[in-house]
């Protein structure tokens, strides 16, 4: 296992010790024969309910949970320092399994939970949807269970689409075919927006990757950027955006960027995450509230193949001697009444039984459940490259995506991507 000196560990765990609300190092066996889970989380909505709830879980199991709770950037200092240096302290660790997940695993920070999950029939590991599954599973090894989900959808407005004449599209050529129309009709409104940023639309290209029958490398690891359907899926989602997309638009774009445009009732469609969803149907945000719509991504050749990604999961860290505890927590905080509550509460949530429960989708607009459903059951387990150095990887492969918003060759941008993808996969090997 990879491991930093103990003095750098120091210095600067020292800096960060203002910022943390957990109590001070006890050793894994002291927790373990005191009855103390120590648990990281991330500051999130899913957070709240449960550390609410941990009052429950004391009492249920006889063991009480010291938690620390830190903004995301903390809680990658928190975790540079003490997994990297082989530290006992943390015992349940909050992670994302797309963005960190690989390199903690390829560190040897995660623990094996395989026969954890898989022994209890009743917690039921079964009812977990596939693509969460995939990406909390590294080298056949489940080291992490899932917590919060989500999906590309597609975010519609009903009154421009009535006053066309226009269905909901429901294929990729219908969805150009509507934008178009809508573009001609209302100069000032655009037909689509999404995320133009050369890393932050990385995300949300993917899905149009995968609806064209393509991705972002091979079952061998090699790049495939490059391929017939990566280049048709770059001109695509770049092509929208140039050609009926807003005036002037910028290619710095993220999530609340596009949203806004959406929200200000500028654009007719637009593809985000549906866990963003609030953000288009609060009317103290969103002057479109009442006659937005969603439905599931529009088909391309290779079908609708959105993303559908756990954002977070929870982990138990390697170097823990209280790894039975550890366990524990996550079996309690992830059960099905668990899930269904964080559900309810807003937060979608990776197992089946949640979105086949009325409770579970009482809380979200009916079409919008709809699309959901439809998406957990097509959906690919990841929305970026699955590599240790994501950041690098993205810049790398959301070049083409400029390139075809700006007009420039969409297909010689793919190829000079894969040429630079293939050298950073190789050298990941190194």
């Amino acid at each position: 296992m990879k491991r930093r000196s103990v003095m750098k560990y120091a210095a600067v765990a020292a800096a960060l010790s203002m910022g943390l609300t957990a109590c001070g190092g006890s050793g894994s066996s002291d927790a373990k024969e005191s009855g103390i889970v120590r648990v990281t989380l991330a500051n999130h909505v899913w957070t709240e309910g449960i550390k609410a709830a941990i009052p429950e879980f004391e009492k249920s199991s006889g063991l009480k949970v010291e938690l620390t709770q830190l903004g995301e950037d903390q809680l990658s200092d928190q975790y540079n320092v003490k997994l990297n240096a082989g530290s006992d302290e943390i015992d349940v660790m909050m992670y994302r399994p797309l963005q960190e997940g690989k390199a903690f695993a390829k560190n040897g920070y995660l623990a094996d939970l395989t026969n954890k999950v898989t022994s209890d029939s009743g917690w039921d590991w079964k009812d977990y949807q596939e693509g969460p599954v995939k990406a909390t599973t590294a080298d056949g090894k489940v080291v992490g269970v899932p917590i919060i989900t989500e999906r590309e959808v597609l975010y519609y407005r009903k009154d421009l689409l009535k006053a066309a004449g226009l269905e909901v599209p429901k294929t990729m050529e219908e969805l150009e075919a509507a934008a178009k129309a809508i573009k001609e009709s209302n100069p000032d409104t655009a037909g689509f927006v999404a995320r133009t940023g050369k890393s932050a639309a990385v995300t949300q290209f993917s899905s149009f990757l995968y609806s064209f029958g393509g991705d972002f490398t091979d079952s061998s690891g090699k790049s495939t950027v490059n391929s017939d359907a990566a280049k048709k899926a770059y001109a695509f989602y770049g092509g929208l955006i140039k050609n009926y997309g807003p005036a002037n638009v910028s290619t710095d774009m993220s999530w609340p960027e596009a949203m806004a445009i959406f929200t200000q009732g500028k654009a007719a469609f637009y593809t985000e995450a549906d866990s963003l969803y609030k953000n288009a149907t609060d009317p103290a945000k969103s002057k479109v509230a009442e006659t937005v719509g969603f439905a599931a991504l529009p088909a391309g050749p290779a079908g609708s193949k959105p993303y559908n990604i756990p954002s977070w999961g929870l982990a138990v860290n390697e170097a823990s001697g209280n790894r039975d505890n550890a366990w524990k927590f996550i079996q309690w905080a992830t059960s099905k009444e668990r899930t269904l509550a964080a559900q309810k509460a807003g937060v979608p949530g990776p197992r089946a039984s949640v979105w086949a429960d009325s409770a579970g989708t009482s809380t979200y607009p009916k079409d919008l459940a709809e699309a959901i459903a439809a998406s957990a059951k097509n959906g690919v387990g990841h929305d970026r490259p699955e590599v240790v150095t994501v950041g690098k990887a993205r810049e790398i492969v959301g070049e083409p995506i400029v390139a075809s918003i700006t007009g420039a060759d969409a297909s010689a941008a793919a190829d000079s991507a894969h040429e630079a993808f293939q050298k950073f996969l190789d050298s990941e090997k190194k």
